[in-house]
């Protein structure tokens, strides 16, 4: 434990940071992963995830969660995904 009180505050918003960040990192992962999976099974409904799954990583890159080209990064490989299999189809 800190010895020294602003130490002991930083330990509390750290902590208070990383629940909050926690909570936006797992929408992001969660909607990214139901977006791929909704675009290898052909689901017709794997557009609108997608569109969820980007705006989840909008959200986790605005409050600083993951870095903005991180975000930017997947959300264009999840596009090229859905436009590869759409041209499948």
């Amino acid at each position: 434990m800190p010895n020294i009180k602003s130490a002991e505050k930083r330990v509390r918003q750290s902590e208070k940071r990383r629940v909050q960040n926690r909570v936006y990192r797992s929408a992001a992962r969660t909607a990214v992963r139901k977006a791929r999976t909704a675009i290898e099974t052909t689901n017709p409904e794997s557009e609108q995830s997608v569109l969820n799954a980007i705006q989840a990583l909008d959200k986790a890159a605005a409050k600083g969660t993951i870095h903005a080209n991180n975000a930017a990064r997947r959300k264009s490989r999840l596009m090229a995904q859905l436009h590869k299999m759409s041209a499948a189809e």
